[in-house]
């Protein structure tokens, strides 16, 4: 295998006689539902992709407002609609062509909004991921950017000087620690007595066994993570054309003490677990009980407003899909803000030792070396503190800012082509 990394860097003008120098996190699984307590039998089980329905072939959803067919449980099943009931007996066959169209592009269109959520958070937030790890390692810079004003600025720079591919580089593995991720998620799950999912009749064992599998899940991915971490910041003007696969083939060199070269001061694995494990347990704690919160104001709010009988039909079904959604924003968006200084003290200790030369991030080019040599997490901490003060946790942050903006500017979107889509249909 041919290094990536050179052996010996020395910057532009940074010497190392001076000071040296990517969720985990899920949420607990939302569960979809039903705009009004009378209509909670037309919305089938939770789906694993946010906006979609768990609906099996042959299954039909009617629109809401419609009356609940007559027909016994045990009924024959080629009568869907009740024969008798409701006025205006004429025309049956052909009423229902409007109800079969608008199910199908209820169904289409939640599967869209999910996607169109999952693709921002995953693609086109990827260039805001790579500045603000940029910055989050570079101990070097002089500006933070704190705000999104300077954050554009420099990406800017960076497309100018290297083109697209400075700001979408090590996209295919994060997908990789992903897969990595829920992976041994369910692997570990399926052999040990570990739950998975919390049962609405949990318990603090329950609980604790559920942080466990979280856990060892992190520590599993850790290598991968850090190899990930190295492909986003590490700079284009130095990088060779790596396969998609690099990641996992560093990731495994990373365990087995194997592959690219690595300097004295790269830090054990043992040494990162502690860090790595208790940002991705807080991560996720934060995120489940925020997207817990949201969804309960969200589904009282939609609750009332049905019982006040001033919700149009467009927007119950409409209820049916964003509340899930806005959570989940809502989750990722506290908790990645609450964490930052957190993750900025972890990105730094994995990056460490691994020989990366990251972007100038004060100019927009030239590149510099990361020789950071901190012992631990405490010491990190204190370094930082003391030679960057406290604003140093947070550089970068502006990325973050822009991320969450765009993400909130797509689901508006999505919404009002879903409104507009469903206008036309009813």
């Amino acid at each position: 295998m041919h290094p990536r990394r050179p052996d010996g860097f020395d910057g532009l003008g940074y010497r190392s006689g001076a000071r040296d120098e990517q969720g985990f996190g899920g949420a607990f699984p939302a569960r979809s539902f039903s705009s009004a307590s009378d209509l909670s039998h037309w919305v089938t089980t939770p789906p694993d992709i946010p906006g979609s329905r768990n609906l099996h072939w042959g299954e039909k959803s009617p629109p809401y407002g419609v009356p609940a067919p007559s027909t016994p449980l045990e009924g024959p099943a080629e009568e869907p609609f009740p024969r008798g009931g409701g006025g205006g007996g004429g025309g049956g066959g052909g009423g229902n062509v409007p109800g079969q169209s608008s199910e199908q592009l209820n169904r289409f269109a939640g599967f869209g909004i999910g996607l169109a959520s999952l693709f921002t958070e995953n693609v086109l937030a990827h260039p805001c991921i790579v500045l603000r790890r940029q910055c989050q390692v570079n101990y070097h810079a002089r500006h933070y950017h704190l705000t999104p004003f300077t954050v554009i600025n420099i990406m800017y720079s960076f497309n100018k000087t290297q083109g697209p591919r400075a700001l979408w580089k090590g996209m295919g593995s994060t997908f990789i620690v992903q897969g990595v991720t829920l992976g041994a998620e369910g692997i570990i799950s399926e052999f040990t007595p570990l739950p998975r999912e919390i049962s609405h009749k949990w318990n603090p064992k329950q609980i604790g066994e559920h942080l466990l599998l979280k856990s060892l899940t992190y520590i599993v991915a850790m290598p991968f993570y850090s190899a990930s971490l190295i492909e986003t910041v590490q700079s284009e003007i130095i990088r060779d054309n790596t396969g998609i696969l690099e990641c996992i083939k560093e990731g495994i060199g990373r365990v087995i003490g194997l592959g690219v070269p690595h300097s004295k001061r790269l830090l054990p694995l043992l040494s990162l677990i502690f860090p790595t494990v208790l940002h991705g347990v807080l991560h996720y704690i934060i995120s489940s009980v925020i997207q817990k919160i949201v969804l309960l104001i969200l589904k009282r709010k939609t609750y009332n407003s049905h019982l006040a009988e001033s919700t149009s039909p467009v927007q119950s079904m409409l209820d049916a899909y964003f509340p899930e959604l806005i959570a989940n924003f809502a989750a990722s968006l506290c908790s990645d803000v609450i964490l930052y200084p957190l993750e900025t003290v972890l990105h730094r200790l994995h990056i460490q030792g691994t020989r990366t030369i990251i972007d100038n991030t004060d100019l927009g080019y030239e590149v510099l070396p990361i020789n950071t040599q901190y012992e631990g997490m405490r010491d990190c901490i204190n370094t930082i503190r003391q030679e960057e003060g406290m604003l140093g946790f947070y550089k970068g942050f502006g990325a973050v800012v822009i991320q969450y903006t765009l993400h909130a500017a797509v689901l508006q979107i999505t919404k009002i082509i879903y409104s507009t889509l469903l206008q036309n249909s009813v």
